[in-house]
């Protein structure tokens, strides 16, 4: 699993916010912004309950769990199995 912000963007423009005001109001750094706008990177659990507070809402305003896709474990596994016990199948 991983962490999407989506919903807070959303919640910014329900309240027609740019992210730039969410941070000035919530005493943010330009990096938490920028990642929070980036794939997998993460920030506080501090800096989230500010947001939080900032806006009035609840967490789930502001993140949610998004399931990775799962991988395939065909191909490539089963040779690895193959190779690791010399070709022998059990």
């Amino acid at each position: 699993m991983h962490i999407s912000y989506k919903p807070l963007w959303h919640t910014l423009l329900e309240r027609d916010m740019r992210k730039e005001d969410l941070r000035l109001a919530a005493g943010m750094t330009t990096n938490m912004i920028a990642n929070m706008s980036k794939e997998g990177k993460h920030i506080s659990m501090d800096t989230l309950a500010r947001i939080c507070e900032t806006l009035n809402c609840e967490i789930t305003d502001v993140i949610e769990l998004v399931p990775d896709e799962p991988t395939s474990t065909g191909g490539k596994e089963h040779e690895r199995i193959e190779t690791k016990n010399n070709g022998k199948r059990n």
